[in-house]
């Protein structure tokens, strides 16, 4: 969990790039952990995030596609989010075309060989049972637990933001074996705090879209180029 006075400036220039860019947007993707943290109770929601989410609001409500991706801190977006702010949810990587090019987007947690551990975790994160009995917790027991996990793993495992070689990023693999069975002009994740551009081959290319904590960083796609660009 990041201090509250850090979060809000972030969302606010968040918001103010949401503003600036959504007038020429026809289709918008949030690549996931948009939130540090979310959970749904059927009466309840986590507090805060209002700018955030009236400007989503405003973009759907103008008739822009918002497409938002689940990520490791915000697997459980359920229903609330399409209901209430209009946008379409993704827990798996998509396909799209745009510009004649082939796109694989996905946040891109899990994907890929090794990382077993988390696959695991993943697992009960996403079962059903488990969030049954989380959602018996009170939501200030709750949502206290979980800022205390978020800021212990983090803590614990800090974030990587240095390249690591094409043999230990798991999301170059994981594109480079989806290759082999199909082709792709551009593969997109979020997930890494790296923002970074790589040439799979000839005809393939990589996208990591960084973060808004440090680097600021999104892509546009305009007919059928993708450039990643820094917003501050």
């Amino acid at each position: 969990m990041y201090p509250q006075k850090e979060s809000m400036e972030r969302e606010k220039l968040v918001v103010k790039w949401l503003d600036e860019v959504y007038g020429e947007a026809s289709e918008i993707y949030l690549l996931g952990d948009i939130f540090d943290y979310w959970f749904e109770y059927k009466k309840v929601v986590p507090r805060g995030f209002t700018r955030f989410l009236g400007k989503i609001a405003e973009i759907t409500d103008a008739g822009v596609t918002v497409n938002l991706f689940t990520g490791n801190h915000d697997v459980w977006v359920f229903d609330y989010l399409p209901q209430e702010i209009g946008v379409n949810v993704y827990r798996e990587p998509i396909t799209r075309e745009y510009g004649g090019k082939k796109f694989l987007i996905a946040h891109g947690d899990g994907l890929g060989p090794g990382q077993t551990g988390y696959k695991i975790l993943k697992g009960m994160f996403t079962s059903k049972i488990l969030q049954w009995m989380f959602a018996r917790l009170h939501p200030n027991f709750a949502t206290g637990l979980a800022h205390r996990w978020s800021k212990k793993s983090r803590s614990d495992k800090g974030v990587t933001t240095e390249w690591l070689g094409d043999d230990k990023e798991y999301l170059v693999r994981f594109a480079r074996e989806k290759l082999k069975e199909e082709h792709f002009d551009y593969f997109v994740f979020g997930h890494r705090h790296l923002p970074l551009t790589l040439d799979l081959n000839e005809k393939s290319k990589l996208f990591y879209l960084g973060d808004w904590i440090e680097n600021f960083t999104y892509a546009v796609i305009e007919g059928d180029r993708l450039e990643l660009k820094h917003y501050k």
